[in-house]
Parts: C-alpha cells; sequence; structure tokens
C-alpha cells in the first residue's frame, strides 16, 4: 500500500477504505508519511469530500492513532460537552461544575483560542495558578474525586490529529466538514466518555455562518458518536450577537463566579440551563441504557429547574472552588475576584446614535477584543489575561447617542483605534427593535 495511490484516489473522487485510512493516519502519527502527503491528501478531502463510512473510519484511526483513556474506574455517567467556538461563550466553565454537584461525571479536555474565538484554557489559565497541563492519570484521578476535570489535549491524545490539525491551518484545508467532524469528535471520544452534548455554533460569530452548514456539521458528528457507542445529541446555537457581556478571558471568568451564584446575564443563563438539561438527560439515557430521546417541554422544565436549585444553593460554585484548589488554582481569586488580572486602562465606547441596538456582530465584537490583546492570530501566541470587552448593551436594548455601548479593558493602546473602528462597524442602531431569536435554533439527535 503507497500513500500516492491513496491520494490519487481521493482525488478522483472515490471513497477509501477503512484500511487505507487507518494506513494512512498511522503513517502520519509515526511520521513516515512526509507533511506534503498529508496536506495533498487533506486537499483532496476538501474538495472531494468523504461519505459517512470514510468520515467514521478517519475519526476511528485518528483515534486510535494515540491513547484512549479508561475511565470506567471513575464512575457513570460519564458525559462531556464541547462547543465548536464563539465569541464570549463561557458556558463550559459554568456547565462542568454544576453537571457535575449534580452527580454527571464530566471528563473535559478543552482547547486554547484563535483568531475571533476564544478558548476554554485561556479562560481558566486566567486564575492564578491554574494547570491545564494534567496527565492522564492526574486527570482521572480528579474526575473519580471531584466529578469534573478541565484540561488541554496532551500528546498522547489522538497525536494524527495535532498533526493534521496544524497542517490544516496553513493549507486552506480547515473548511471540510469531514475533517471538522474527525478532529473533534477524536479528541473527544479519547477522553473515555459515555456520552457527548454538542454545541455548534451558527451565525456571524461561529465558523459555521449558516444554519444549514451546522446542521450537516452536527449531523457528522452525531453520527460517529453513535457508530461508536456513545450516547451524543447536538445543540446548534446561535451565534449572532456574543453571550453573555463579557468578552476576555478574566472578564468572563468573572462572569461566570456570577453566573455560578445564578446572578448571570440572561442569555448566559438560559444557554447553561438548557445545555446543563441535556447533559442530564444525556446522563439519564447512559444510566437506563437506552437511546437518546428528545427532551419535551415537561421534562426541560424539571432540569432546569433541578439544575438552578444546585446554583442557588452553592453546590456548583463549591464544585468549581474545588476544581481550581486541585489544579493549582487561587481558589480566593473565586471569592476575591479582584485578584484576577485587571486591566491598567478601561475606555468607555459611546454610541453613535439615539435609537434601540438591532445588530452587534459577534465576530466584529470578538475580532476587537483580539486586537486589544485578549486572543491570538495564530497558535502559540501569548495573550493578554486582562484585556477584553465588557458589553453596556445588547441586541434590543435602547441607547443613547454618547451613551456607552462597551468598556474597553486593555494594557496596550496600540491597537485601540482599530479596535474601536472595528466593534462599531459591526453595530447597528434603528428605530425598532429587531425580531427575537431563539438562543437554540435545532437539535440533532440522529442524523
Amino acid at each position: 500500500m503507497r500513500a500516492a495511490d491513496i491520494i490519487g484516489k481521493k482525488r478522483d473522487g472515490q471513497a477509501l477504505s477503512d484500511e487505507e485510512i487507518a494506513f494512512f493516519i498511522q503513517g502520519v502519527a509515526s511520521g513516515s508519511i512526509p507533511d506534503y502527503q498529508a496536506s495533498a491528501l487533506l486537499m483532496a478531502v476538501t474538495l472531494r469530500g468523504m461519505d459517512e463510512a470514510e468520515t467514521v473510519s478517519l475519526t476511528r484511526a485518528m483515534l486510535r492513532s494515540g491513547r484512549v483513556l479508561d475511565l470506567a474506574s471513575v464512575g457513570a455517567p460519564r458525559v462531556d460537552k464541547h462547543s465548536t467556538g464563539g465569541v464570549g461563550d463561557k458556558v463550559s466553565l459554568i456547565l462542568a461544575p454544576l453537571a457535575a454537584a449534580m452527580a454527571v461525571k464530566v471528563p473535559m479536555v478543552s482547547g486554547r483560542g484563535l483568531g475571533h474565538t476564544g478558548g476554554t484554557l485561556d479562560k481558566l489559565e486566567s486564575i492564578p495558578g491554574f494547570r491545564t497541563d494534567l496527565g492522564p492519570e492526574e486527570f482521572a484521578a480528579n474526575v473519580k474525586e471531584l466529578g469534573l476535570c478541565i484540561t488541554g489535549q496532551t500528546e498522547e491524545l489522538a497525536p494524527a490529529d495535532r498533526k493534521l490539525y496544524a497542517l490544516r491551518d496553513v493549507t486552506a484545508t480547515v473548511r471540510s466538514v469531514p475533517l471538522i467532524a474527525a478532529s473533534i469528535m477524536s479528541k473527544k471520544l479519547a477522553e473515555g466518555v459515555q456520552g457527548l452534548l454538542l454545541d455548534v455554533k451558527c451565525g456571524s460569530g461561529a465558523f459555521m455562518k449558516t444554519l444549514e452548514d451546522a446542521r450537516e456539521l452536527a449531523r457528522a458528528m452525531v453520527r460517529i458518536g453513535g457508530s461508536m457507542g456513545v450516547a451524543t445529541a447536538a445543540l446548534i446555537t446561535n451565534m449572532e450577537q456574543p453571550l453573555g457581556k463579557a468578552v476576555g478571558n478574566s472578564l468572563e471568568v468573572k462572569e461566570c463566579i456570577s453566573a455560578l451564584k445564578g446572578k448571570g446575564a440572561r442569555d448566559l443563563m438560559e444557554l447553561t440551563l438548557v445545555q446543563t438539561a441535556w447533559m442530564l438527560n444525556l446522563a439519564d439515557s447512559i444510566s437506563e441504557e437506552t437511546e437518546v430521546r428528545p427532551l419535551n417541554q415537561w421534562t426541560l422544565k424539571k432540569y432546569r429547574e433541578e439544575a438552578m436549585d444546585y446554583l442557588e444553593k452553592g453546590d456548583a460554585l463549591r464544585k468549581f472552588v474545588q476544581m481550581v484548589d486541585a489544579q493549582g488554582g487561587d481558589p480566593e481569586a473565586v471569592f476575591e475576584p479582584s485578584r484576577l488580572p485587571l486591566a491598567e486602562n478601561i475606555t468607555p465606547v459611546a454610541a453613535p446614535a439615539n435609537g434601540v441596538v438591532r445588530k452587534l456582530d459577534a465576530y466584529k465584537v470578538g475580532r476587537a477584543s483580539m486586537l486589544l490583546g485578549a486572543g491570538r492570530e495564530r497558535a502559540g501566541e501569548p495573550v493578554d489575561p486582562a484585556a477584553g470587552i465588557i458589553l453596556s448593551k445588547k441586541v434590543g436594548n435602547e441607547i443613547r447617542s454618547g451613551e456607552p455601548v462597551a468598556m474597553f479593558h486593555y494594557n496596550d493602546a496600540a491597537r485601540l483605534a482599530e479596535a474601536r473602528d472595528v466593534f462599531l462597524s459591526g453595530l447597528e442602531i434603528g428605530d425598532r427593535e429587531p425580531a427575537p431569536q431563539p438562543l437554540v435554533l435545532d437539535v440533532v439527535l440522529t442524523a
């Protein structure tokens, strides 16, 4: 079997066999297949696509390129949640301790932000001392003892994905649903989970801009999860404007602390409670050994009320503090947010007109936050944990000319003017409120 023959077969639009895919991925992981051949196959897949069987096979091969964690000893049900990335999307920091407080085991391997989107690890690392480099044994021990752990991908988990992801970024092959789905699912399934909730973002601040594209990706990932015996559900959620009011690492942690007390922004609390309900639904399907079932309004209401009770009692906040402490972070920062990184400068951005906020483009807000220092344009670049944006107004809010629509937090003013221009280019103020948009646009349970 030769790599060149496999590349040529996909170039010509033919389906690859399990054996061909496994051979190629093993070669990528071992280094026997050079980057130029791996890049050629990535381009062929991007142009020619993969069918369902190929995508599942690709995921399985990437999963098996490294270690698959055996977390049976930590107990059940083990359910994780993954977001495809948005602006102000901090739900994982609230959801993980909340679900753990409600007896769900949450092993979560997360990533860093890139471009206009934020990363869970960057947010957590704004807590002084917080470690996201835990090895598999420490990761498993924390999940067993606390019910949750959030850490970064190690070299042992899906190493082929790490190599291919780096190549996709520089070869214009990122926008391929089979490659995206296999990349996400190989990492998630390597965690040893029994259930997985997927949050597929859709809109200006998301990777998937249209509902049709978001559904295609959601269906592909749900198919993969189901084929590998993992209870999987996908929510397609709205990312036309940022989620919550904070965008930027330590600013988002502060907002999460408020949300863990049941006092977060309305949209953030709503999405967190809905996703917690789905986590509990997946946990129940695992415990009862049944297929994932749709959530009716009565069951959704019941789960939401239970979750809100755990927030109000302080159980979720205590879990968060325990996680911070166990991973080397400063637990006192949870009770004294002033111990988190603070920006030296805070500048208001004034509204240019009277009226109602009709649009607050999530991509533009995320891009402005990145220009202030909160994000990175290339993998490996440092971020300023204190930089970011606090939104004073959201879509539907009335505003007067000169009134702050946002507050910019920054330490480096080099790109302040550019950030303001980008932000304002995504702001639309009109005479009437826009039609309300739902947070959850669709649910995908079966492909």
